[in-house]
């Protein structure tokens, strides 16, 4: 969609939610964006503000369901919504102080409930109003199974699989479904690795990237390019040599 006005973005208080909130902020648009940290979120918002966008904050848990669909509901009672992204995510390994059991239990409570907790009642509202575009940020880890961190990559692909099968089922109500799928980018979440990430863009790049992908209603995007023909690479080649050229991969 090419310049919404009423914008919802999940996990913005950093990283590229916080980048796409930015770069949507002028006169006349309004912003409803949430984040577990709220000083970080009302700091954020006070950015937005200055640039002239009207701003909702909501310090809220995307894996929260009632309070997540009270939130979005109420939002649409005073005008429609034209844009949902839902991007709150996290991205973290099993130790000593997390099991495999816990990482996968947290990760998906939010990388895959939080979405659906999101794009449920926005999906709602878009049917009542009539149009509207949905946004589900996913991952390149979406698209194989990666050894490094396996609860981030399976809620990754679930999500994106998802966003891609809701394009289709809701295209005859006017209702534009896209998958965004970043590579890595700076940002809380890869702060801590200490690992290579090749082709690590700042978060403003990725918004920008974003931004124009979505006016154009694409139904993936995903970046950076040489990152993403790696990924379509291995995955075209047989498993048995992908398998492994994946468990040289580094760990989260």
């Amino acid at each position: 969609m090419k310049n919404p006005k009423r914008i919802l973005i999940t996990g913005a208080n950093s990283g590229i939610g916080e980048a796409l909130a930015l770069e949507y902020a002028k006169d006349g648009v309004f912003l409803a964006i949430s984040g577990r940290n709220e000083e970080r979120l009302n700091a954020v918002s006070k950015q937005l503000q200055a640039k002239g966008a009207t701003v909702d904050a909501k310090v809220i848990n995307v894996a929260d369901e009632a309070a997540m669909s009270v939130w979005i509901k109420s939002l649409a009672e005073n005008a429609p919504l034209d844009l949902v992204i839902a991007n709150a995510g996290i991205g973290i390994g099993a130790d000593k102080n997390n099991s495999l059991h816990e990482v996968a239990k947290k990760t998906f409570e939010v990388n895959v409930n939080g979405v659906f907790n999101t794009v449920h009642p926005a999906i709602d509202v878009m049917k009542q109003q009539g149009y509207g575009q949905i946004v589900i940020v996913s991952s390149i880890a979406g698209f194989l199974g990666l050894p490094g961190n396996p609860a981030y990559s399976a809620s990754k692909n679930a999500v994106r699989a998802y966003a891609e099968s809701l394009r289709g089922t809701y295209a005859h109500r006017n209702i534009k479904v896209n998958a965004v799928c970043p590579g890595y980018v700076v940002s809380r979440m890869t702060a801590p690795n200490k690992h290579p990430m090749p082709f690590l863009m700042t978060s403003e790049k990725a918004a920008r990237i974003i931004i124009k992908g979505l006016a154009k209603n694409k139904a993936r995007i995903a970046f950076p390019f040489p990152t993403f023909a790696f990924i379509r690479t291995l995955q075209a080649l047989p498993y048995f040599i992908a398998d492994r050229l994946l468990r040289t991969m580094p760990k989260k």
